[in-house]
């Protein structure tokens, strides 16, 4: 959640997923909180043919992320200095990886989003296990392209975190799984 507010606060670019919740916001005139719960309902079905289970890590990832983004977005304050943003874009990138591997790590099950990489990285292709650098930049990518055709706006922020996030997961998530 400080991770998200971070990105935000930096005004460089929404989050991939954050670009897809608000496409589908202006489409259908759902509010963006609306659409990220009935997204990440939505995903918990698509989990059932990568045979992830939804556990406690899903459900509080659906309630507390939202909480602790309303709670720190306040505290983050605004700026117009490029320097300052693009930390703050970095920090953010940087916070939601390791808050990945804390909370997936932990053992209580991916959020919503996360089921999809986790669950593309117990598969392989030609032989070729992959990996969650490669499932977490895959299904950012994917849901970047259908939330920008949909109308979401998208910045540098979006790129770097787009190419950064997975690579950063896959560092962080052995270090802290228990």
């Amino acid at each position: 959640g400080l991770g998200i507010s971070m990105i935000v606060s930096a005004e460089l670019g929404a989050a991939p997923w954050d670009v897809f919740h608000t496409g589908v916001s202006e489409i259908t005139g759902v509010s963006v909180g609306d659409v990220v719960i009935l997204t990440g309902l939505a995903l918990l079905l698509v989990w059932i043919p990568l045979r992830e289970r939804p556990g406690l890590g899903a459900l509080l990832n659906a309630t507390v992320i939202g909480f602790v983004v309303d709670i720190t977005l306040p505290w983050i304050p605004d700026s117009s200095l490029i320097v300052t943003r693009t930390l703050l874009m970095l920090g953010g990138v940087t916070v939601i990886a390791i808050g990945s591997g804390f909370y997936i790590g932990a053992g209580l099950g991916p959020g919503p989003r996360d089921g999809l990489m986790t669950g593309l990285a117990k598969r392989s292709i030609g032989g070729q296990q992959i990996t969650i650098r490669v499932a977490r930049t895959s299904v950012e990518l994917l849901v970047l392209c259908v939330g920008f055709a949909l109308g979401g706006s998208v910045g540098v922020g979006t790129a770097v975190f787009v190419f950064s996030i997975g690579p950063l997961v896959q560092v962080f998530l052995p270090r802290l799984t228990m």
